[in-house]
C-alpha cells in the first residue's frame, strides 16, 4: 500500500521500535536524544530518512525480504558501517539479511532505500539488461557524481513531499513518478558505482564483532567478561581490541560496560517477574544494589533511566 509518515521521537527505545530492521540501539554520549524519521512507501520500493542528535551505535540485522542500499544525506554525517565509514558520494549496497554494527560520532542525517529482489531483479534487466543481484557482504560504491546527486535529490523531494504534503504521495501519478525516477536513479548508482578499495582485513574485523555481539547478547543478563566472550568466539585479546576499535571506535570492556548498563535498564523498565525487585533485578547484571547501578549509568549517559520500583522497599527515583 502506498503512503508516507514522519514522526518525532524524544526517545530512543522508541524510535529503534520504528526502524524497520532488528536495531538494538545504543546511544553512546549523555544527553537527550531527538530523532526523526521520514518514510514512504511506493508501489516497489520503500524510502526512509532519519535525522539523530546523538551519536550512537546499532546493531543492526536487516530483513531478508528486502534489498536495502543506505546513504548519509549531510556533508557532516558520521555514519560508519562495519568500520568503514561512509563519504558524501557513497552508497552502501546490503546483502540480504545482513548483520553489521553502525555507529555515528555525531548528530547524523542518513537515508536508506529498500526494494524486493525479485524487483530488483526485473528492473536491472528491463532497465539495465542484466541481472543486479545483492552481495553477500556490504559493498560500498562511488557512483558518478551526477547519478549519486541524482538519487540524493529525488530522495529528498520524497522525503520532502512526505513532511510537508502528507496526501500527495497517495495519489497515483505522484507515487508512479516517484517510484518511477528513484528505481532509473538507484540503478544508475548500482551498475555505474565504482566499488570503494576496501581491505579483506577490515571485512574480517566486521565480522568478527558480529560473533562477538551474539555471544554478548546471549549473556547478557549472566554478569559475562571480556575473557568469557572472547574465548567463546575463539579469538586473542589483542584481535578482539583492534577489531572493536576499528569497528565501534572504543574498547571491548568499555563498550560490555554500556551493553550491561542498557540491559539492566531495560530490564527494569519491562516489569516482567512481580517476584523480583529492582535490586534483585541490578544484582543479575552485576551491580551491588539499585544504587550501584543508578550511579554508574549516571556516569555513562548523564541521567537517571525512567524506572517505576516494583516494589516499595526499592529506592524510589
Amino acid at each position: 500500500m502506498e503512503g508516507s509518515g514522519s514522526a518525532l521521537f524524544i526517545d530512543a527505545d522508541a524510535y529503534q521500535a520504528s526502524l524497520p530492521a532488528a536495531i538494538r540501539l545504543l546511544v553512546t554520549r549523555a544527553g537527550k536524544f531527538r530523532a526523526r524519521l521520514t518514510w514512504v512507501e511506493l508501489k516497489d520500493l520503500r524510502l526512509m530518512h532519519a535525522r539523530e542528535t546523538l551519536p550512537r551505535i546499532a546493531y543492526v540485522v536487516l530483513p531478508p525480504e528486502w534489498v536495502f542500499i543506505g546513504f548519509p544525506t549531510h556533508r557532516t554525517s558520521s555514519l560508519t558501517c562495519g568500520g568503514t565509514r561512509l563519504q558524501m558520494g557513497d552508497i552502501i549496497f546490503q546483502g540480504l539479511g545482513e548483520r553489521l554494527h553502525q555507529r555515528t560520532a555525531t548528530g547524523t542525517m542518513w537515508g536508506s532505500i529498500a526494494l524486493t529482489p525479485a524487483a530488483l531483479r526485473a528492473y536491472g534487466k528491463t532497465l539495465a539488461g542484466r541481472d543486479i543481484m545483492p552481495p553477500s557482504s556490504g559493498e560500498i560504491l562511488c557512483p558518478p557524481p551526477a547519478d549519486w546527486r541524482q538519487l540524493l535529490r529525488l530522495h529528498a523531494e520524497a522525503v520532502r513531499i512526505a513532511e510537508t504534503k502528507l496526501n500527495h504521495i497517495g495519489h497515483s501519478e505522484v507515487a508512479r513518478a516517484v517510484d518511477q525516477d528513484l528505481i532509473w536513479a538507484l540503478l544508475a548508482c548500482l551498475t555505474t558505482g565504482e566499488p570503494r578499495e576496501d581491505s579483506a582485513v577490515r571485512c574480517s574485523h566486521a565480522s568478527v564483532m558480529v560473533q562477538f555481539e551474539e555471544a554478548l547478547m546471549a549473556r547478557l543478563g549472566r554478569s559475562p567478561r571480556v575473557s568469557e566472550i572472547r574465548d567463546a568466539i575463539g579469538v586473542s585479546e589483542r584481535v578482539l581490541e583492534i577489531c572493536c576499535r576499528e569497528v565501534l571506535d572504543m574498547h571491548p570492556a568499555q563498550y560490555l560496560h554500556l551493553c550491561i548498563l542498557d540491559g539492566a535498564r531495560r530490564a527494569l523498565m519491562m516489569h516482567g517477574d512481580p517476584t523480583e525487585s529492582d535490586a534483585e533485578v541490578t544484582k543479575r547484571y552485576g551491580f551491588t544494589d539499585l544504587d550501584h547501578f543508578l550511579t554508574e549509568f549516571r556516569r555513562a549517559f548523564g541521567d537517571f533511566p525512567q524506572i517505576t520500583p516494583r516494589h516499595t522497599t526499592d529506592r524510589q527515583i
